[in-house]
């Protein structure tokens, strides 16, 4: 399976421990894909359907659904936690998670 960043992938995310976003659920690659081809781990940030605007949250349709990408919540996973591919952002979409990653970690 070639994993790309900005790719959206289902992941199992169980085990989790607190307020960790839990079960088996959409997930964007964050990860560089020089990470993702070499390395057996990704770094992911979760998506979730129940939230609200927060400015650590990035607001995307997916599969004709609203949901939130969780910028908060960036977990680094093992490989073999990704059940299947199921999409990618759209540029507009890349484009801000790029920026909120910035503001978040960088800035």
């Amino acid at each position: 399976m070639d994993l790309n960043q900005y790719q959206i992938v289902l992941v199992n995310l169980d085990p989790t421990i607190g307020s960790e976003i839990k079960k088996t659920r959409p997930c964007v690659i964050i990860s560089p894909d020089e990470m993702n081809k070499y390395l057996r781990i990704i770094v992911v940030a979760p998506m979730t359907t129940k939230s609200r605007k927060y400015p650590t949250r990035i607001e995307v349709k997916h599969d004709r659904k609203i949901g939130w990408i969780v910028i908060d919540q960036i977990r680094t996973i093992e490989k073999q936690r990704i059940i299947k591919i199921l999409g990618r952002l759209s540029m507009p979409e890349i484009n801000e998670i790029k920026s909120i990653i910035r503001e978040t970690f960088v800035d």
